[in-house]
């Protein structure tokens, strides 16, 4: 999850880079990842009823 502060909301934005279109928020960074968890838990329950892939998650690449 990225998690932002937007001052055009005037709240924590969530966007999770695997999940393009996927965006929440909250009024506090705590209550913005916890309605990231749970919107990225109802999208991916979803996924599987439907039979739609769930991307793989990104792996961050060690620098030189």
């Amino acid at each position: 999850m990225v998690i932002q502060w937007s001052e055009e909301n005037d709240a924590y934005l969530v966007t999770i880079p695997e999940f393009p279109g996927l965006i929440t928020h909250g009024d506090t960074y705590e209550e913005a990842a916890k309605n990231g968890q749970e919107v990225l838990e109802v999208w991916i329950e979803a996924c599987e009823e439907s039979g739609r892939p769930i991307p793989a998650p990104r792996v961050m690449k060690k620098s030189a």
